[in-house]
Formats: C-alpha cells, sequence, structure tokens
C-alpha cells in the first residue's frame, strides 16, 4: 500500500467526474473526445496562444462534434445539453480553452439556426457542418452598449426591393475573420421597441473583420476583434426566424446555449489547473525533509477544496443542462416559433455562469501557488496560461457585474424590475425626479412631452 500512495498521479482520480449524469454511449464519446483533445489539440494550444493563433486545425480535429446536437441523418451526434456542457469541459480540460470558447460559438450558432430552419439553412449550412468542417459563430456585440449585447445600437436593417440592406458592427466577434458563416442581431426594420430585434446568417464574404486587433489577456487564439457587415444586401433566406424575433431566440437559442457553453470552458480551465497541480505535487520531492509537496496538509487542503467547490459547480451545471434536456426531448425537439422551453431557465443559467467564472479565478490562483515557482514560469507546467484563460470568464459579458444584479434584482422586486428590453416604465422614479423641478420647469418638461407626443 505504502508503494501505491507514493505514485505520481496524472491528473485528478476518475473517482472525482459525475459519470452518473451520462448513459454509456455519453461515455464512449467524453472517451474518444479525451484522445482527440491529447492529439490533436493540446499539442497545439501554446503555440497558439503564443502567437495568438486561430485554432482552425483544433476545430476541424473536432469532426462530428461540431455537430453535436444535429440530428445523425445530418452528419450530426444527436445528443444533448448535458452533453454539450460535457463537451466544452473536456475540450477546456485536455486540450485548449481558445478552442473550447470558438466551439462554443460555433455551436450556438449552429442552434440559433437549427431553431428556426428553412430548407435553405439545412441544406446551405446545417447539413454541410460536419461533411465540410464548416465553423459558424455568434455576433451579438455592439460597441455601443458593451457587455448589454442585447441592445444593438450601432447596428440596423432596412427593407429594399427583393429583401434588405444590413448593417452590423460589433467589437467582439469570436473568430472573426476565420468563421464561414456568421449568426448575428440587429435592430428591424421598421424598429419601434429594444425587443424587436431580428437575426441574419450571412457567408464570410459579407463580413469584414480585424483580427489583428486581437491581443488579450487570455483566450489569445480567440481572434475576438471587431465585425463589420456594411450595408449588405441580404434576402428573405438568410432571415433566422421571422422579423421580430431576435428578442425569442436571444432567450430561447443564444443565451441558454452561451451560458450553459461558456460555464463548461471555466469548469474544465479549473479542473486542467487542478490536475497539473496533482501532477506537479505528486512529482516534485523536498529531499531535505524527505517529503513529496503533497504530502503537506496545506497542499491537501487546498487542492481538496479546489476539488469540492469545482465539483459542486458542475453539478449545478449538469442540472440545470438535464432540466432543458427535459423539456426538448434532449435538444432534439423542434419547437414552435415563438415557443418558449430553455428560456424558463434563464435565472437558473445566470446563477451558473457567475457561480463557474466566479470559482475558476479562485481554484486556478490557488493551483498555482501548490505549484509555486514551477508553476510560474510558462514552462513545464503551463498553468500560467490556464490562470489567463480563467480570468475571462467574470468579464465575458453578460459580465457578472451584470448577472449578480439580475439575479438580486429579480429576487427582490420581480423580474420585471429587471426591464430586460427597456420596456417597463420607472414611475417610482419618475414621481421622485419630477418633485424636484419648480412649477416654471414642470411646464417646460410637459410642453416637451406633449411635442414628442405629437411627432
Amino acid at each position: 500500500m505504502a508503494k501505491v500512495a507514493d505514485e505520481a498521479k496524472s491528473g485528478l482520480d476518475p473517482l472525482f467526474d459525475p459519470e452518473f449524469f451520462f448513459d454509456d454511449e455519453q461515455r464512449d464519446l467524453r472517451r474518444q473526445l479525451i484522445e482527440i483533445c491529447e492529439r490533436d489539440i493540446r499539442p497545439l494550444a501554446d503555440a497558439n496562444d503564443r502567437t495568438s493563433t486561430f485554432p482552425r486545425k483544433s476545430l476541424e480535429a473536432l469532426g462530428p462534434f461540431l455537430g453535436l446536437l444535429l440530428p445523425k441523418e445530418w452528419g450530426g451526434l444527436g445528443q444533448s445539453h448535458t452533453m454539450f456542457g460535457s463537451v466544452v469541459e473536456t475540450i477546456a480540460r485536455y486540450g485548449d480553452a481558445s478552442c473550447a470558447m470558438c466551439y462554443v460559438m460555433h455551436i450556438g450558432a449552429v442552434e440559433a439556426i437549427r431553431l428556426c430552419a428553412t430548407p435553405f439553412h439545412i441544406e446551405t449550412y446545417l447539413k454541410r457542418v460536419v461533411p465540410e468542417r464548416l465553423i459558424g459563430t455568434l455576433s451579438y456585440s455592439d460597441p455601443e452598449t458593451g457587455s448589454h449585447f442585447w441592445y444593438p445600437i450601432a447596428s440596423g436593417a432596412t427593407r429594399v426591393d427583393g429583401g434588405f440592406k444590413v448593417t452590423k458592427k460589433a467589437s467582439w466577434a469570436t473568430s472573426g475573420g476565420f468563421a464561414d458563416f456568421y449568426v448575428f442581431q440587429t435592430t428591424s426594420p421598421d424598429f419601434k421597441a429594444y425587443s424587436d430585434l431580428t437575426v441574419w446568417v450571412c457567408d464570410a464574404k459579407d463580413a469584414e473583420a480585424k483580427p489583428g486587433e486581437w491581443d488579450a489577456l487570455g483566450l489569445r487564439g480567440n481572434q475576438s476583434g471587431s465585425l463589420l457587415i456594411d450595408d449588405k444586401f441580404m434576402s428573405s433566406d438568410q432571415l433566422v426566424g421571422r422579423v421580430g424575433d431576435g428578442a425569442w431566440s436571444n432567450d430561447e437559442g443564444v443565451d441558454p446555449f452561451f451560458l450553459i457553453g461558456s460555464s463548461g470552458c471555466w469548469s474544465g480551465i479549473a479542473l486542467g489547473a487542478i490536475d497539473i497541480a496533482i501532477r506537479h505535487t505528486t512529482r516534485k520531492t523536498h529531499k531535505d525533509v524527505g517529503l513529496r509537496v503533497c504530502d503537506y496538509p496545506t497542499i491537501q487542503d487546498a487542492v481538496g477544496e479546489a476539488i469540492i467547490d469545482t465539483n459542486m459547480v458542475r453539478a449545478m451545471h449538469y442540472s440545470v443542462a438535464k432540466a432543458m434536456d427535459n423539456v426538448t426531448d434532449n435538444g432534439q425537439r423542434t419547437l414552435e416559433l415563438g415557443e418558449y422551453a430553455r428560456g424558463d431557465y434563464l435565472p437558473w443559467l445566470w446563477q451558473l455562469k457567475f457561480a463557474a467564472a466566479k470559482n475558476v479565478a479562485h481554484v486556478v490562483d490557488k493551483m498555482l501557488h501548490c505549484t509555486g515557482g514551477s508553476g510560474f514560469k510558462r514552462e513545464p507546467l503551463q498553468i500560467e496560461r490556464y490562470l489567463r484563460d480563467g480570468k475571462a470568464g467574470w468579464v465575458m459579458g453578460p459580465t457578472n457585474e451584470v448577472l449578480r444584479q439580475f439575479v438580486g434584482k429579480t429576487a427582490l422586486l420581480g423580474m420585471d424590475s429587471l426591464d430586460y428590453w427597456n420596456q417597463v416604465v420607472n414611475w417610482r422614479a419618475i414621481t421622485n425626479e419630477t418633485k424636484k423641478l419648480t412649477a416654471e420647469e414642470k411646464r417646460e418638461f410637459a410642453a416637451r412631452l406633449l411635442a414628442e407626443a405629437e411627432e
């Protein structure tokens, strides 16, 4: 027994993987994916990070996983939201977090199209994803509104003969300049209110990207530079859903897939850092006292807490994903336009993303401490890359500041107070402010309001 106790570990024991969430087919797919990550993706991760290289080869190596939830007759794997979370986690843990985040945006784009796919969408994009290794991405950010990406003020569309003229300005576009197709959101033609949004799909030739702008602390392979679709003609075929469907598409498709996927990325980074710490501390010996680093109680405490905290997030992750599976036949049910299923779980998804992003920052920091000076260097452990990549979790929109206010405000004041689409009037604030006006100022203010009402 003493010999077994002294053996160096290769990473976190499978005992701590919640495999009870998965069936035999999914466990086998996960084993295949780990092999792909270790053979084809991880060897490229460090160089891609150093040179800010888009992980195209890594994404293509995923093969049928590019169509994870697509029907098998389209070349996909016919899998579920739960499996999606696990796949992203696995890529980030065993492969490359930049590749994992590009994959999240790819699946988000594919599923946004599938939510309301027409025969044109199926033949032009969805059936080609796996056999041709087409890479898609979402572009929902806006330079005028930051992480409040649901307000695309700098974008818009107008009706013209035979279709539309569409403009999209994006401040952050993962895979920008490298994706084969883009799914994006603008205000609708005849825009009337913030919820009056429309979703489109276009090919790479219609989008002008500036990937060279991307020089970030972490996730350096993402290429999340700015994107411009400049007054391009688009036919009705390029609508994803109907004009004005954007709010529903956002709540039912884009947000759920992004939040489930990105949370998997943060947990994968945390697990990867734990793996590194376990490998290093079970190998590194202090010969003066005859102890390995892992023999110190303080290291055992830190690793134990990191595993517990990360598995708390993972249990929440898979539970929420499973809830979405239950209402969508494991992600395979076709919803009616405007029907909500995944969107009913947004408050839980907000909590999940906050917890996963908060946890990864704490865990990777502690695992760096466990590896000491060896971890502080880029080589050989590469834990510093996991540290930098994990920092993206907190600031990636919706930022954790936004999400915790969403949750707290909803709990205290009700869902309407959140005013997600900027339509609920805050009469309390208006009444309080107008009390401060003089009689003359009130008359001037009233005159302005009446003039606006006449317009």
